[in-house]
């Protein structure tokens, strides 16, 4: 297992461009199951999430590779497979989008319950409930769905629940109706712009589907889909995390190869911010453009709340907290999508944030100077905002549990050190920890009654025998082996 040693401190410099959109990608190559023919998907990141549903599309009778130029081919070589083993499945919740192609192009499906990061209750009741009204027979029978329908029909369909619509539940219902006989309409669809890329990518291949971006779909069932080559959108997530790079370092950065309709919200929050932004057209493709951007002289508070689209997403939460964190005054951030994804907090906090919870908000007191720790992160999103948090802070910071970030980034740590960043990857061994942040040598016992100074002032006193290396585990950060007042008077 790998980890980040990140020395911070380092403003950066120069331009970086964004690659297309993971959550636009997964949907689209399980929707290419559904294809009477090859399909060519164009700008797919090579992430870990991409390579691990790629290995499920294999067990499911499909063929594909990456070229040199980052597109995948995709055919199916085999319709019978319709399995979707937990083992696979358990790594990432977006394998739950091939149980909609699979029931609409073979008429059976046995997909595992998902995993993913743990951010929280995400229920597939709304997925279920949708095919059910298409006309399949569904259950749950030892963590597998298993669903069957010899043909799906059109239907009204009302996919909204307790914190809004479904993106995947969106995704897997769109593509079972555009097989399905007749007429379907989906009212609360989600409209974010992966659900429309995915959109898009089905009419591309002969599908009848209208209102694409709006809560109200109406797809017209066709027969089949054809192949088709296809280029994916780009991924704002990214985007928003690397702008927020260039402001937390003190940089100036020009993010490429954006379209601003998706980061309408985003953006009009980094004004309110005052943070300097400047749009770049030339040089980009057409419906693309660059943003430059600077970090300001003085970083605002603010009131954030994540939100469906066309909101803020709840993918830039935990990265727009780690900056509000070096911002002046108190700032307050709400999840109102996965109300319970705030467990960067505690990690945040360790870098000397000084952050507390009340129900579905963070309240943040800004801080003048993040510093160094050892930090750990928890999910996708929550890993991005560690390594802002550590590039912004004084001193060395190791952060652990890095292939969280690998499903999401495509070589994050190469990007940011092309800008200037010092993000080293190294195998996750407390010999690789940094002197600043060791409390002594790490084969050194520490002492019944040694007292450790922490950089905060704080004194932690060691009742009992225990290894160094077991503390440096704990995640206590660097301190000097300094007796304690009282101690000193002895």
């Amino acid at each position: 297992m790998d980890m980040f040693v990140v020395r911070g401190g380092r403003p950066l410099r120069g331009r970086v461009k964004v690659g297309g959109a993971k959550n636009a990608a997964l949907p689209i190559m399980a929707g290419a199951l559904m294809a009477n023919g090859p399909v060519v998907l164009r700008d797919v990141p090579n992430l870990v999430d991409v390579s691990t549903l790629a290995s499920l599309l294999t067990t499911l009778g499909m063929s594909v590779q990456r070229h040199a130029d980052g597109s995948l081919h995709m055919h199916v070589t085999d319709e019978e497979p319709i399995v979707a083993d937990y083992e696979l499945v358990r790594k990432m919740r977006a394998s739950i989008c091939v149980l909609g192609p699979l029931l609409a192009k073979r008429g059976r499906a046995c997909v595992s319950l998902p995993g993913g990061c743990n951010i929280g209750d995400r229920p597939i009741d709304l997925h279920l409930k949708g095919l059910q009204a298409l006309g399949a027979n569904i259950f749950v029978d030892r963590g597998y769905v298993i669903a069957e329908a010899r043909k799906l029909r059109g239907a009204r369909i009302f996919l909204g629940g307790s914190f809004g619509s479904t993106v995947t539940g969106t995704c897997n219902v769109l593509a079972a109706a555009t097989l399905a006989q007749g007429t379907t309409r989906i009212e609360s669809a989600a409209c974010e712009p992966e659900v429309v890329d995915f959109g898009n990518f089905l009419i591309s291949m002969g599908a009848q589907i209208e209102g694409l971006g709006t809560p109200f779909l109406r797809i017209e069932g066709v027969e089949q889909l054809r192949g088709v080559d296809y280029q994916i959108i780009p991924d704002r997530i990214e985007a928003v995390t690397l702008m927020i790079a260039s402001v937390m370092t003190g940089g100036d950065v020009t993010v490429e190869n954006l379209d601003l309709s998706h980061l309408t919200a985003i953006l009009e929050k980094m004004q309110d911010l005052g943070i300097p932004m400047e749009t770049i057209t030339e040089g980009a493709q057409p419906g693309r453009c660059h943003v430059r951007v600077q970090s300001p002289t003085s970083l605002k508070s603010a009131e954030l709340s994540a939100l469906p689209y066309p909101g803020i997403p709840t993918d830039v939460q935990a990265q727009f907290m780690s900056m509000l964190a070096v911002a002046d005054g108190i700032s307050v951030v709400t999840d109102k999508v996965f109300p319970d994804r705030f467990m960067h907090v505690p990690e945040l906090v360790r870098l000397g944030a000084k952050i507390h919870r009340e129900g579905q908000s963070a309240i943040i007191n800004g801080v003048s100077t993040l510093r160094g720790a050892c930090v750990m992160a928890s999910d996708l999103r929550a890993s991005a905002a560690l390594v802002l948090a550590a590039m912004a802070a004084d001193g060395e910071t190791v952060v652990r549990r890095i292939y969280h970030l690998d499903r999401g980034y495509d070589h994050l740590e190469a990007r940011l050190n092309s800008l200037g960043a010092s993000i080293q990857r190294v195998e996750d061994t407390p010999a690789n920890v940094p002197e600043s942040l060791r409390l002594c040598d790490i084969f050194s016992p520490v002492r019944t009654g040694q007292t450790l100074v922490l950089p905060s002032g704080k004194q932690v006193r060691i009742d009992a025998p225990q290894p160094t290396e077991a503390l440096i585990e704990a995640g206590l950060t660097s301190v000097s082996n300094t007796p304690s007042q009282t101690e000193a008077a002895n």
